[in-house]
């Protein structure tokens, strides 16, 4: 590679498939890319690539050869159809992968099942990703990721040996660099970092209200996680159906409500609530972006959600906040941000116990917003921080000192 060749990067993921927080993640990334090597050539192979390739102006090639990869096999041809899609996916992943000197993993839950997942869909789509690059000697980082303790093997045996052939791994929470180690990862030299979104411009505040304002309440199609299945509709009944209550109690006290959704897999949630609470004071969001909902939680006094990436836009803009927490990385988030103290369990959802905290979260609104100001600044160092490593680990010629001998790696 000389100067006059730029170099070749390509992003990877569940991008442009209607997720906004993993959406957030690319988009900080590109921000930095554009930045800091603005004549790299950048690409990507992702779920969604028309929306990505319309959002974020580069080419995208679709992530699997089987268009129904995500949906349920019942019958022959769609199950042959998966298959062959396993074997032609080898052969497109390592042509893809081939073509580039450094392909990014941008954020995303990408080792972990926290929410229902087969080994062979992502799982084995991020194999094939780093065994094809440790195979043709292009960089892959997986950065700023999250990751989780797994039960089930084939899973946990892809994600392991997945995060083994990266080149670079760094983690959003310390939580996921320990179920790394414990998984069998060395983890000696992975750093940890916050979430990639807390890098994305922040909106301004919205003017402060004598009365008390909108609720922003962000809901989830949740079901529990992997290891749920069994009980997967029990639950989804009891988190309705205890934040439908929590709805209409706030209406009640003549609350504004705006739903807040963060996958496009949310909508029936948002529907059966505005259906349950019939209210001109419940309205729904229609964001498309992370920016869109940092705007929704800065004009709002309070927020209660659910989904992480929701946490993570009203924590970045300052908005006092309350965890419908489904699993251990919305816990570390609150933490890291000085609110661990307000979460409440989305699998047990108590109107009741939900109303006593989001009064306390009120009443204390002033102090928590200056606790907010004060982690922002934190977290915002520090991703100066990541992206520094960042480029030391995949463009060498352009890192030096400490972050180079720090990051710069092959892993075993």
């Amino acid at each position: 590679m000389t100067d006059r060749t730029p170099v070749r990067v390509g992003v990877f993921g569940l991008l442009g498939s209607g997720n906004l927080g993993n959406d957030g993640s690319l988009e900080a990334v590109l921000g930095h890319l554009r930045a800091e090597h603005p004549k790299a050539a950048v690409d990507a192979l992702c779920g969604g690539p028309e929306a990505v390739a319309a959002r974020y102006r580069i080419p995208a090639t679709r992530l699997h050869w089987y268009r129904g990869e995500y949906r349920t096999a019942s019958r022959a041809g769609a199950v042959a159809g998966k298959g062959l899609g396993k074997l032609v996916d080898a052969f497109r992943t390592a042509a893809w992968v081939r073509r580039h000197d450094v392909v990014i993993v941008p954020g995303m839950g990408v080792l972990e099942a926290t929410l229902p997942l087969r080994p062979w869909g992502f799982p084995y789509a991020l194999f094939l990703l780093c065994a094809s690059g440790r195979l043709f000697g292009t960089r892959v980082a997986l950065v700023g990721v999250g990751a989780a303790p797994i039960g089930n093997r084939p899973t946990r045996t892809l994600v392991r040996w997945s995060a083994r052939l990266a080149t670079y791994r760094s983690y959003r929470d310390t939580l996921s660099r320990d179920a790394m180690r414990a998984m069998g990862v060395d983890t000696t030299r992975d750093e940890v970092y916050p979430d990639l979104a807390f890098a994305l411009p922040t909106p301004p505040a919205g003017a402060p209200s004598e009365r008390p304002g909108p609720v922003c309440v962000g809901v989830m199609d949740f079901h529990g996680g992997n290891d749920d299945r069994a009980r997967a509709e029990e639950i989804h009944r009891r988190y309705l159906e205890g934040t439908t209550r929590f709805v209409r109690a706030l209406v009640e006290e003549g609350r504004p409500v705006r739903l807040l959704t963060g996958d496009a897999c949310d909508a029936p949630v948002v529907a059966a609530i505005l259906d349950a609470v019939d209210s001109p004071l419940v309205t729904a969001a229609e964001a498309a972006s992370l920016a869109d909902l940092m705007k929704e939680t800065a004009a709002a006094d309070t927020v209660v959600a659910t989904r992480y990436h929701n946490l993570v836009c009203a924590l970045k803009v300052g908005t006092p906040t309350l965890a419908l927490s489904y699993a251990a990385k919305s816990d570390a988030l609150m933490d890291r941000m000085g609110l661990g103290e307000f979460r409440h369990p989305a699998r047990d959802v108590d109107a009741d116990r939900l109303l006593e905290q989001f009064r306390e979260l009120e009443r204390r609104s002033a102090e928590l917003r200056k606790t907010l100001t004060e982690k922002n600044l934190i977290a915002a160092r520090q991703l100066e921080e990541q992206f520094t490593a960042l480029t030391a680990a995949l463009f060498p010629a352009a890192g030096t000192g400490h972050a180079h001998a720090h990051a710069l790696r092959e892993t075993p």
